[in-house]
């Protein structure tokens, strides 16, 4: 399978936007309505370990947060429908 990368320009900065990186998972959680918790997944998600804020680094956690807000900001959120 072949990850797709790309960067993300954000509030002045630029982001790695790969499949289980920091920024990823922020979007990801922002998406799915989830509660903003660092993370991410460094051979794709779901894939070997993860790792969460205690392990991450500033630079790690500011990507994480960083996906969350962008995605905040967009407003793409998962529509789960009337339950």
């Amino acid at each position: 399978m072949i990850e797709q990368e790309y960067q993300v320009a954000f509030n002045g900065k630029t982001y790695t936007q790969k499949h289980g990186s920091p920024f990823d998972r922020g979007c990801a959680d922002s998406y799915y309505h989830r509660l903003s918790r660092p993370h991410y997944w460094p051979l794709g998600t779901g894939r070997g370990e993860r790792v969460d804020a205690p392990d991450m680094t500033p630079d790690q956690i500011e990507a994480y947060l960083a996906g969350y807000e962008f995605n905040e900001q967009s407003g793409d959120k998962k529509d789960y429908g009337d339950y």
